[in-house]
């Protein structure tokens, strides 16, 4: 075959293969959806895959299933995912740490968390706060770090689990502030938060609706926002780093991924969709309520955003010396 007929029948593929992604996003989705997700029934990351899936379903005029696969730190629903065909008929609602944190605390994962998933749209971002025991005799972060510093060892903290932001970043608020304070892991943060109010441990990490309740009954005292930035619904509430600990900020979010080589224009649409649905009514109102922030970036910079935060925590992770197996 001549070279310049070669040319022509490979712009024809090109041509056609475009075509029929653009197809594919136009007629999207033409059977049932499925949200894989990676946690137990009940929690933050289903009840937003649960509020997403019925808002996409209305939109779509096609059922969109929650299949809840616990398991493996979230590498179980994760590698179905990654070994799903990119049709977007099969997708992933996960915690930030699946493909931030996983990778730095597993020798060996079942799947690649670059590589193997499509980032398509962040749901929420969480407001973390610094919550303390009111039997501890402090009212500010600095109060905190003087009786920490004062009685080393003798405080401690509860997380969520070795891993979790919970953990990983209050041990970054001890290498920051020099102090020595003892690690106490829960299975989940319903555990420690009863923990918590029980005065079994001192101080949590904690998103804000979790606790706020407590604190109105003064069964917890909020000290600080946890984040980068003050809360817009507390922001009265110094920061963490406004408080006496520079640098500190902590977070954790929630978001929708694809299996790997899914059609650009296809993802697109599904980052479209899912933003229209998070903008309605009530789906804003059921953030309000969980103290849920709206985290509205493109699948690029959706993508840059896992590349800082695997560099984040994996800087973390290496200094404190977090492993899971």
């Amino acid at each position: 075959m001549p070279r310049s007929t070669r040319r022509a029948v490979l712009l024809a593929a090109l041509l056609l293969a475009g075509a029929s992604a653009g197809a594919r996003a136009e007629t999207y989705p033409n059977a049932a959806v499925k949200l894989i997700v990676p946690v137990p029934a009940g929690g933050v990351t289903d009840t937003m895959a649960r509020i997403v899936a019925q808002r996409l379903s209305e939109t779509w005029g096609q059922p969109v299933v929650v299949d809840n696969r616990p398991g493996g730190n979230y590498a179980v629903g994760a590698q179905a995912v990654a070994r799903s065909p990119a049709d977007g008929l099969t997708l992933l609602v996960a915690p930030d740490s699946t493909v931030t944190a996983n990778p730095h605390l597993f020798s060996k994962l079942p799947y690649d968390p670059v590589n193997d998933l499509t980032p398509i749209a962040v749901l929420c971002r969480i407001t973390p706060v610094l919550v303390i025991n009111p039997s501890l005799p402090v009212a500010s972060v600095q109060e905190l770090i003087a009786l920490a510093k004062a009685k080393p060892g003798s405080l401690n903290y509860g997380s969520y689990g070795i891993g979790t932001y919970a953990h990983l970043s209050m041990e970054d608020f001890k290498q920051r502030t020099v102090s020595d304070i003892v690690h106490i892991p829960y299975r989940g943060a319903a555990p420690a938060v009863t923990a918590l109010l029980a005065g079994d441990v001192a101080m949590l990490l904690l998103n804000l609706s979790s606790i706020e309740e407590h604190e109105k009954t003064g069964k917890a005292r909020i000290l600080a926002a946890a984040s980068a930035k003050r809360a817009t619904l507390r922001p009265d509430l110094p920061t963490v780093a406004e408080a006496g600990v520079p640098g500190f900020s902590t977070t954790a979010w929630f978001a929708l991924f694809g299996p790997a080589n899914m059609a650009p224009d296809l993802v697109a649409k599904i980052n479209a969709d899912v933003g229209k649905v998070l903008e309605l009514p009530q789906t804003r109102e059921f953030f309000r309520v969980n103290s849920f922030e709206r985290v509205d970036l493109t699948p690029a910079q959706f993508t840059q955003l896992i590349q800082d935060d695997l560099a984040h925590w994996g800087a973390l992770i290496k200094a404190v010396g977090a492993k899971l197996d």
